[in-house]
């Protein structure tokens, strides 16, 4: 992974300066999609063991950050897109301003690691609803590292904010691979994958959330499912989205059904809208499905949107992580 700088000129990919504010940083924390995820085992320390093809799409989360000359972090929360939306309000899950937020303990956390005495004043616009299996809040999290190493002028490589980031949440690391990659481990052990097809997808969230430990809580492990997500690569490299459909697959989709019957709902109405193998994303609500084409993609949100579905995004998967 490559350092970062605070240069004027050459800012890290996915950040710009404000134009009437060149010393405020602009960042974008995409959301992901997991379109693999085995759960192979239950380890020692508690986390699972687990192996996930992840891809970044196009909907994303906004940061506004500005150095302070005084410590702590500043958070303001705002809304945009389709949560600014009378509809959409459902989904706006009680996002804290406070040191609750992985925003304001990702920037602790370097403030502490660095020395640096200098704070932050952050302005978080979210798009990316909370609580659905879409890491927003890990996106959030690996953002907030980037664009306060480049205010405060750290030269650190990416790897070293990644690292601050895996104490955060599981799937922090992730975010910093710049492009689709496999999660291992319980998240942390990255290998970027190229090759992918352009793809479009709908994503679709009900009304309530899930709490990711009360479903990995009820998931079975299956170690059977072990290289899935390499050969899902291929499959999808290839062009075989047949293959590709038989290697799609999410652990814990049984246990997040168990959990919430909205999921069984979810799903029926994106079969229902036309999508073809809709599955979960992550410990969910967020379901989806891939499509072959970005109209495709549009008339089935349309559907969704009718039938009174909250949250409905029709998306781009791939590119980069941190654009």
């Amino acid at each position: 992974m490559a350092s970062i700088s605070a240069a004027i000129e050459g800012l890290p990919v996915g950040m710009s300066r404000m134009a009437d504010d060149p010393a405020a940083i602009v960042i974008a924390a995409p959301a992901k999609l997991n379109l693999s995820l085995a759960i192979l085992a239950r380890r020692p320390d508690g986390f699972h063991e687990i192996e996930s093809l992840m891809v970044p799409v196009s909907l994303a989360d906004r940061l506004v950050v500005r150095a302070l000359d005084s410590p702590g972090v500043r958070l303001r929360v705002r809304f945009g897109g389709r949560l600014a939306q009378p509809a959409g309000a459902v989904l706006c899950r009680d996002v804290p301003a406070d040191d609750s937020n992985l925003v304001v303990r990702a920037a602790q956390r370097l403030a502490a690691a660095a020395g640096i005495e200098r704070g932050l004043d952050v302005e978080l616009t979210k798009e990316v609803p909370s609580g659905a299996g879409l890491g927003g809040g890990s996106s959030d999290a690996a953002a907030i590292l980037r664009a306060a190493a480049v205010v405060w002028g750290l030269d650190w490589p990416m790897a070293r904010l990644a690292e601050i980031g895996a104490g955060i949440g599981s799937d922090v690391p992730w975010f910093f691979a710049g492009s689709p990659a496999i999660a291992a481990g319980r998240g942390e052990r990255i290998e970027p994958v190229a090759g992918l097809p352009s793809l479009h997808a709908v994503i679709a969230c009900p009304a309530a959330g899930l709490s990711t430990p009360a479903v990995y809580g009820r998931c079975v492990p299956d170690q059977t499912r072990a290289g899935e997500s390499a050969r899902l690569v291929a499959a999808l490299a290839a062009g075989d989205l047949r293959a590709a459909g038989v290697l799609m697959h999410n652990g814990l989709e049984a246990a997040a059904r168990s959990l919430s019957p909205d999921i069984d709902r979810l799903l029926a109405a994106l079969g229902a809208a036309g999508a073809v193998q809709p599955m979960l994303t992550g410990s969910g609500s967020a379901c989806f499905a891939i499509t072959r084409t970005e109209s495709e993609a549009r008339a089935i949100a349309a559907r969704l949107d009718a039938a009174g579905w909250p949250g409905v995004f029709p998306v781009r998967v791939g590119g980069s992580a941190t654009a």
